[in-house]
């Protein structure tokens, strides 16, 4: 067995009887939980993280093993002993911690600098023209003559081409799809796609270019390629979930909302993006669909569940695409492909036609190539509060990204313990960012902690697990298990182990996280961490046809994602840098509940100080240049 497998298993079995980890599944002793009032929040932590890697042969004997009678008591006590006694310990002795059922937000206007209030009842392409209005004149006039070594095609080069004649809708749809046959050469299988149809294509395309001929677009958006990805409903296609299954008991009979309103701004959808299947990984290996390979390095994964999503626009196939960000599905492809990843406060984009995996959890993102594509299709997408009137929000707020003022007085919390937990070119390729951002604004850092980081991963873990097993349970009842994929299968069966218990204590966690994180958003603007520890790792042969659970990378790449879905915080990550082998590094800014306005500024000016030194992804298509 080669050595890795035996250092997986040896790991494997540390967890399973403890060994020298704080989270052995044999390990009893409660921990005593403080109230929240007198937890420190200063900058002294005590992380505690799972180190478990299981794929190919050992993921299918760790199911087997798992599945029996024996293995489900094991799998029984694993998940019960993973701090859940200890939240019981905790729930019994801290009444005043109710559970909160869905992430505790505050229905509060937020104060932000050098915003662009929103008109309310506006459509969704005036929508876009108010925040097209916030941008500057060109991305070039925001880097002052700076040169760029590479940047992709944004939302805003592709409509100067359509307005000018340059080229057209037509044109530019059919050398994508041109480029999608390309990738799907044996040499490269890149396996972006789940599903797309040419016809689709090219209808939408056609019906684009004569509103440009008759000088009619609907908006900046007419004609731009926009993939979506397949845990969102977008006619004519199935929905599957990543699975085989899924569509046949689910059918998509009409476009989610955030499609509908993509498609009344004139967007071309370009067919459904792979993704891990059922959502349940981190790596974008699909067993049914191929292993969506990163643009950057085809050997190395893009990561999940958005990986599709991800991967379309590193290689320039289109600027923006949507995914769905149940536990950093959409930021943590994003910052291993090296594109803008951008996850809103919870609600404020609509779930309606998102595959109901995980309710409290997850909701759309965006996927794109700069920050400025990121605010145009949010600008598309978000939900206005008169079209919900049985949600409360706050005003929408599009930043000034062309003020000539930069954002004042601006201070990062930084945890310093949790933000040095990743490799040693990710942690110095994020402070290098920060300091570079921090000495041209005059920002500031404040080092704080972060507390009990492990006990809310894995209440996101009990969280999500929960509900999907009860989402996906009227369909699982009816299922040969055969269809499902080993990995999804092993997440399945974890997640089915679940009690209601667990998950009530979950959300008493998910309380207890809300008021920290309130504490020290009352001292700073913004949390920023690196987007993942890890930057993408290789595609590993044995993984291509069971799938993957790679607890080691997944935990790393997981481990700053948890607090944007748990708590409904909204979150971006943008790329400021490589590690040692080329491979891209994204830094994450989490903000207060409905400060979208100041991530997007914060970002753009990280992305300013960073884009010039982007370089061409390995596997890239110029959809704006002839050969």
């Amino acid at each position: 067995m080669p050595s890795k497998c035996c250092g997986s298993l040896f790991q494997f079995v540390d967890l399973l009887v403890g060994g020298n980890s704080a989270m052995g599944i044999l390990r009893d002793a409660g921990k005593c939980y403080r109230p929240v009032a007198d937890v420190d929040l200063g900058p002294n932590s005590d992380e505690f993280y799972i180190l478990a890697d299981v794929k190919g042969f050992l993921l299918l004997l760790f199911f087997f093993s798992s599945s029996s009678s024996i293995g489900g008591v094991a799998r029984k006590k694993l998940n019960f002993d993973l701090q859940l006694r200890e939240w019981l310990a905790f729930s019994s002795r801290y009444s005043t911690h109710p559970s909160s059922h869905r992430p505790p937000v505050t229905f509060s206007d937020v104060a932000e600098q050098s915003v662009s209030p929103v008109k309310p009842n506006l459509s969704p392409a005036e929508r876009v023209q108010e925040a097209a209005g916030c941008l500057p004149a060109s991305l070039e006039s925001s880097l002052h003559g700076s040169p760029c070594q590479f940047r992709r095609w944004t939302i805003r080069d592709f409509a100067r081409a359509y307005r000018s004649g340059e080229t057209t809708p037509l044109a530019v749809a059919k050398r994508f799809l041109a480029a999608v046959k390309e990738s799907e050469d044996p040499k490269l299988q890149m396996a972006f796609f789940i599903n797309f149809s040419p016809d689709d294509i090219i209808r939408q395309a056609e019906e684009s270019a004569q509103r440009f001929q008759i000088g009619a677009p609907i908006s900046i958006m007419d004609g731009i390629l926009v993939a979506i990805k397949d845990e969102i409903d977008c006619l004519p296609y199935p929905t599957t979930g990543g699975t085989t299954w899924l569509h046949k008991s689910r059918p998509c009979i009409d476009d989610a909302s955030c499609v509908r309103q993509l498609r009344s701004c004139g967007a071309i959808l370009v067919g459904k993006t792979n993704m891990h299947e059922l959502g349940a990984g981190t790596s974008g290996i699909n067993p049914h669909y191929g292993a969506t390979r990163n643009p950057c390095d085809i050997n190395k994964v893009s990561g999940g569940s958005s990986s599709g999503s991800a991967a379309v626009v590193c290689a320039g196939l289109c600027p923006v695409a949507l995914g769905v960000d149940g536990g950093g599905s959409v930021r943590m492809p994003a910052a291993l492909c090296g594109v803008v990843g951008f996850k809103p406060t919870s609600s404020r984009l609509s779930n309606s036609g998102v595959l109901p995996l995980n309710w409290t959890v997850g909701m759309p993102g965006i996927l794109a190539a700069t920050v400025e594509d990121a605010l145009l299709t949010y600008a598309a997408i978000c939900s206005d509060p008169p079209n919900r009137p049985t949600l409360l929000q706050p005003s929408l707020n599009f930043p000034l990204l062309n003020s000539a003022q930069p954002l004042t007085d601006i201070k990062l919390a930084k945890s310093s313990k949790w933000f040095n937990d990743s490799t040693i070119d990710v942690r110095n390729c994020c402070d290098r960012a920060i300091s570079m951002l921090c000495k041209q604004y005059g920002w500031k850092v404040l080092d704080v902690t972060v507390p009990e980081i492990e006990e809310m991963r894995l209440a996101h873990y009990v969280t999500i697990g929960s509900e999907c097993t009860a989402s996906l349970a009227p369909h699982l009842s009816k299922l040969d298990h055969a269809e499902i994929g080993w990995d999804a299968r092993v997440a399945l069966s974890v997640y089915g182990s679940f009690t209601s218990k667990d998950y009530l204590n979950a959300q008493r966690i998910r309380n207890r996280q809300t008021q920290f994180h309130r504490e020290i958003f009352k001292k700073a603007d913004v949390i920023v961490t690196p987007t993942t520890g890890v930057t993408a790792y290789p595609l590993l042969s044995d993984a291509l046809s069971t799938g993957e659970l790679d607890y080691i990378n997944g935990a790393a790449l997981v481990r700053y994602s948890i607090a944007g879905n748990f708590l409904g915080l909204p979150a971006i990550t943008v790329m400021v840098g490589y590690d040692m082998g080329g491979l891209p590094i994204g830094l994450q800014f989490i903000g207060r509940p409905w400060s979208e306005a100041t991530l997007l500024h914060l970002a753009f000016a990280m992305q300013t100080i960073c884009i010039k030194s982007y370089k061409k992804p390995q596997v890239f298509y110029n959809l704006l240049e002839t050969k």
